[in-house]
C-alpha cells in the first residue's frame, strides 16, 4: 500500500523482527497501533512520519485517551510511536524525534474526582438533626470544601487557628509551613455552631485543642474523617468515590471555574509549586471538552 510505504511501517517490522527480537503478538500490536497514528495523521493532511510536530503527537495521545482506551494500551500505543522515531531517525527518513517529550499515563497526574456543586449542596445536607454529632460533621465537610485543606489539616487545626472575627484559618501544610486561608460565611458559620453547641459537651480534657474532636473527646482521626466524609456522601446518594481529599479537588476547581487566579488557588491549597496547582486547569480542559462532545452538532 502506498499509505505504508510512506511511513515505512514494512520496514520497522523487519527491524522489531530482525534486530529487536519482537514477538508475533508485539508485531502485530505494534502495527495496529502504529495504524491508528497513521490513521489520525493522515485526517490531518500529514502524508508522511517527518510532518508530524510534537505538538500533533500530543494530540494523538489526548484522542486515545477521549476514546476511552485503558492506560496500559495507551502506554503501549506512546512506546510503539517512540520506537518508531528512533528507528526513522536512525535510518535518516527523520531528521529530529517529535517524541522526546511525549508523555506516559504513568506520568500522568491523575485527574481528580471532583463534585458538581448540586452535589456540594446535598453532602453539606447529609448530616441528619437527630444525630448527636451532626453539626460536627456538618462542620467538617463545610470546612473542608470551604478551604480545600488536605485532611492532615484538618484534623489537625486547632481552636485558636480559627479566626473567627477575621473570617481566616491557619493551616499548617507540608514542612509545618504556615499559610492563612479565607474561609466563607456558611462554614464560618457551621464551625461556630458546633464549637458553641457540641464540641464543649464532646471534650473530656483530652481534646488537646484541637478543633474536630471524635465521640469519645479525642482528636478526629485521618480515618475518622474519611470514614464519616464517606457515610455522608452515601446518605447523600453520591455515586461518585468521596474522600476529604475530593473536597479539596471541588474547592480549587470551582474556584478556578468562577474565574479565581492559579496562583491564589496556589496560595491556598499550599502548593510550592505553581505546576502541582495546574492539574486543576486540566480537570476544567475535561469539563470543557466533555461538554463540547455533548452539546456541539458536529463534534
Amino acid at each position: 500500500m502506498q499509505t505504508e510505504a510512506a511511513f515505512a511501517l514494512d520496514a520497522f517490522a523487519q527491524y522489531l523482527a530482525l534486530e529487536r527480537g519482537a514477538s508475533p503478538n508485539t508485531l502485530a500490536a505494534y502495527r495496529r497501533d502504529l495504524r491508528h497514528l497513521v490513521d489520525y495523521l493522515e485526517g490531518r493532511g500529514v502524508a508522511s512520519p517527518a510532518g508530524a510536530s510534537s505538538r500533533l503527537l500530543r494530540e494523538f495521545v489526548f484522542r486515545l485517551k477521549d476514546l476511552g482506551l485503558a492506560p496500559t494500551s495507551i502506554r503501549r500505543h506512546i512506546s510503539a510511536v517512540r520506537t518508531y522515531y528512533r528507528f526513522l531517525v536512525e535510518e535518516g527518513s527523520v531528521v529530529r524525534d517529535p517524541t522526546d517529550r511525549l508523555q506516559s499515563p504513568k506520568k500522568w497526574r491523575t485527574v481528580p474526582s471532583v463534585l458538581t456543586v448540586p452535589e456540594v449542596e446535598r453532602l453539606m445536607g447529609a448530616p441528619h438533626a437527630d444525630d448527636a454529632l451532626a453539626w460536627r460533621d456538618r462542620a467538617l465537610v463545610e470546612f473542608g470544601y470551604a478551604t480545600g485543606a488536605r485532611v492532615s489539616e484538618i484534623v489537625g487545626v486547632q481552636l485558636k487557628d480559627v479566626l473567627f472575627d477575621e473570617g481566616l484559618v491557619r493551616l499548617y501544610g507540608k514542612g509545618s509551613k504556615e499559610r492563612l486561608v479565607p474561609i466563607g460565611r456558611r462554614a464560618l458559620g457551621a464551625v461556630a455552631l458546633y464549637n458553641r453547641e457540641i464540641r464543649p459537651l464532646l471534650e473530656k480534657g483530652r481534646g488537646r485543642g484541637v478543633l474536630f474532636l471524635n465521640a469519645r473527646g479525642a482528636p478526629l482521626s485521618r480515618v475518622g474523617a474519611w470514614g464519616i466524609i464517606k457515610r455522608l456522601a452515601r446518605t447523600a446518594g453520591i455515586t461518585k468515590r468521596v474522600t476529604p481529599h475530593t473536597l479539596r479537588h471541588t474547592f480549587a476547581t470551582h474556584l478556578l471555574e468562577g474565574g479565581a487566579d492559579l496562583r491564589a488557588v496556589q496560595e491556598m491549597l499550599g502548593h510550592a509549586d505553581l505546576s502541582t496547582t495546574q492539574i486543576y486547569t486540566t480537570v476544567d480542559r475535561e469539563y470543557l471538552r466533555s461538554v463540547h462532545r455533548q452539546y456541539h452538532p458536529r463534534a
